[in-house]
């Protein structure tokens, strides 16, 4: 998949490379508590990455395996 951007109440939270989107609604569903904190009524979405949000992960994608990462086990970034 494109790299994806989720938004707690429109706000940009991280932007993520999911496999599917089964693996999309897994994050969605175990990262709720991390994705909302600050904000536990908040709504979340998602998006197609936008070029400022794809910078972002593309650049934490290359640190990652700059450092000996796999490029399929990057999963995201934080915004």
């Amino acid at each position: 998949m494109v790299p994806i951007t989720v938004l707690v109440d429109e706000k940009p939270k991280c932007v993520v490379r999911p496999n599917d989107l089964k693996h999309l609604q897994r994050f969605l569903r175990t990262g709720k508590p991390w994705l909302l904190a600050g904000a536990p009524e908040g709504k979340l979405t998602h998006r197609e990455a936008d070029e400022a949000e794809r910078a972002v992960f593309e650049n934490a994608r290359g640190l990652h395996c700059i450092a000996g990462g796999e490029d399929e086990d990057f999963f995201g970034a934080p915004l």
